[in-house]
């Protein structure tokens, strides 16, 4: 299968005005670290944005960056702790899941919205994202955002491009907003609660005035020992003594918990952002559900009777990470069930290829709802050249 590896948008843009009215269908990658996620590929080319790399724009005063698609994460990673800044959403790094290799680009992240346990206080990627350039389904090259937030009328085209997993057009260049590291990080960790229990403690916690930057929940067995209710406060270091013993005083009734800083902590979060427990067995089906914070033991609860499965809460519970056997239809079925009677979406993040062929990855939409999504996509991208049925058959 040839691969195209464009060293500037235009020459992006030439490539893929090449493949209008030929059969030639383009997989559109960046690192390939998330390689599995998504219905199996139905092209005859890959189009990388590997080669397109550079930062092209960091004002730590205005606390913007922006690099060209294909630069390492890493990259942007280090320039911005070297300022004592980061990304506010906390990317997931999918490799030790997925089992794949290369390295994560700064492009991915906002095809993919991928964001981390910090969602539930800075928000989504899509959030922080402010200005995308892409190369559209007719070879155009598009610009759309900016340097600063603003109120946007009629189509943004930034927000759609975020979470579209390349079915749109090939991102060369994103910009997003910063935010400064804090000066102290520190995780309370309630132990032994059960999930009903603890997606209550969370949900009290995440009600307070005390601003938790991660809320989450180890069952028992999810990375060892006894279950774990972990609520992470950020700040200066004075405010983060004032907000634990209130935490404390305020949960008392859950329980006596610990304090988890330093380096454990930063492994502790790193493991849950990355889904890292679920790594292995490799042919487990991991799905990623998205439910009301006090639906999803209900949503578990349902699953687990049918399904030998494991999980672990995310988003004060309303983020569901699950690993089942793969089951095909009716592993898909049991799951999808459980879900819907709730309420939520469920993602199938990793199975295998066979499974991903034969049911539906993402959440089926409503009939309403494909036809404006086939609307979109019929736009950006009017001869299908761009990761065809990857999200939808049909798509």
């Amino acid at each position: 299968m040839r691969t195209y590896e464009p060293h500037d948008e235009g020459a992006a843009a030439e490539i893929v005005r090449g493949a209008v009215g030929s059969p030639e269908r383009l997989r559109l990658v960046g690192g390939a670290t998330k390689a599995g996620i998504g219905r199996p590929a139905q092209d005859e080319a890959t189009l990388s944005s590997v080669a397109l790399t550079g930062i092209t724009l960091y004002e730590p005063a205005e606390m913007v960056v922006a690099a060209r698609a294909g630069t390492p994460l890493a990259e942007v990673q280090a320039l911005l702790a070297a300022r004592g800044q980061m990304l506010p959403f906390e990317p997931m790094d999918h490799r030790s899941l997925m089992g794949t290799t290369g390295e994560p680009t700064f492009g991915a992240v906002a095809a993919a919205n991928n964001s981390g346990p910090r969602r539930i206080n800075a928000g989504a990627a899509r959030d922080s994202l402010i200005g995308v350039r892409f190369i559209n389904g007719r070879g155009q090259a598009i610009k759309s955002g900016g340097r600063v937030m603003k109120n946007v009328t009629g189509l943004d085209l930034v927000k759609l491009m975020a979470g579209s997993w390349g079915t749109l057009g090939l991102l060369t260049e994103v910009t997003f907003k910063v935010l400064p590291v804090q000066e102290r990080v520190a995780t309370l960790a309630f132990p032994d609660l059960d999930d009903a229990r603890a997606i209550a403690a969370l949900s009290a916690a995440l009600g307070s005035p005390f601003e938790l930057t991660g809320a989450a929940h180890l069952p028992a067995g999810i990375e060892g020992g006894a279950a774990r209710t972990l609520m992470r406060i950020e700040g200066f270091s004075e405010s983060i003594d004032y907000r634990l013993g209130e935490l404390r005083r305020l949960l008392k009734r859950f329980g006596q918990p610990e304090i988890v800083e330093g380096g454990a902590g930063t492994a502790l979060w790193a493991c849950i952002r990355d889904a890292a427990s679920f790594a292995e067995p490799r042919s487990a089906a991991v799905w990623r559900i998205s439910t009301a914070p006090t639906r999803g033991p209900a949503v578990t609860a349902a699953i687990g009777a049918q399904r030998d499965a494991r999980w672990f809460y995310d988003w004060g519970g309303g983020l569901v990470w699950l690993a089942t056997d793969a089951g095909g239809d009716a592993g898909a079925e049991v799951v999808r069930a459980a879900v819907r009677a709730q309420g939520g979406h469920a993602t199938l993040v990793r199975a295998p290829d066979a499974v991903r062929a034969a049911v539906p990855v993402f959440e089926p939409l409503a009939e309403p709802l494909m036809r404006i999504t086939a609307g979109i996509k019929a736009a950006h991208d009017p001869h299908g050249l761009f990761n065809p049925g990857r999200m939808y058959a049909g798509l």
